[in-house]
């Protein structure tokens, strides 16, 4: 019941603890219990809505930053990327697999405020490599919701 409560919650965090009973045919105080706990031992880490971030200019930039580093003994990755975690602009950051080791999300609100930060921020950490950077242009699915729906559409009129 964990992960089917999880999962319903992963679609919308808004749902109420009694829908969510309702969709598994569970008692409402079971569900509200479940999600207590599973707050309490940090399986559910928190809730963030899907929105236009063109309304926040502090998001108005987004950039992918793939991160090459040297790993380290006894702590491999971890240390570099705990330290990278504690950027105010990086939104998330995951170790990958493939040519660059760390795959940094960083918010600024301008281009030339997210090149700051890879030179004179990222670039300067002991341990990193090599960086490479990709601005977002657009965003088409977040979350597994997409942004923008079809636009209907209709043939024109031709008249004889």
């Amino acid at each position: 019941m964990k992960k089917d409560i999880i999962r319903i919650l992963r679609e919308n965090a808004r749902l109420s603890d009694k829908a969510i009973a309702a969709r598994l045919g569970k008692k409402e105080k079971l569900v509200s219990d479940t999600i207590k706990t599973l707050e309490k031992d940090g399986t559910i880490k928190g809730y963030q809505a899907i929105i236009d971030e063109s309304v926040l200019p502090e998001l108005a930039v987004k950039a992918i930053i793939q991160v090459k580093v040297r790993p380290e003994r006894e702590g491999g990755f971890d240390r570099i990327a705990k330290r990278l975690s504690k950027f105010p602009e990086v939104s998330s950051l995951y170790l990958m697999s493939g040519g660059y080791d760390l795959g940094l999300e960083v918010d600024g609100k301008t281009l030339q405020e997210v090149a700051t930060f890879v030179s004179s921020k990222l670039a300067s950490i002991e341990g990193i490599i090599s960086t490479e950077t990709h601005f977002l242009l657009k965003k088409y699915k977040v979350a597994g919701r997409i942004l923008e729906e079809d636009e209907k559409y209709e043939r024109l009129k031709v008249s004889p």
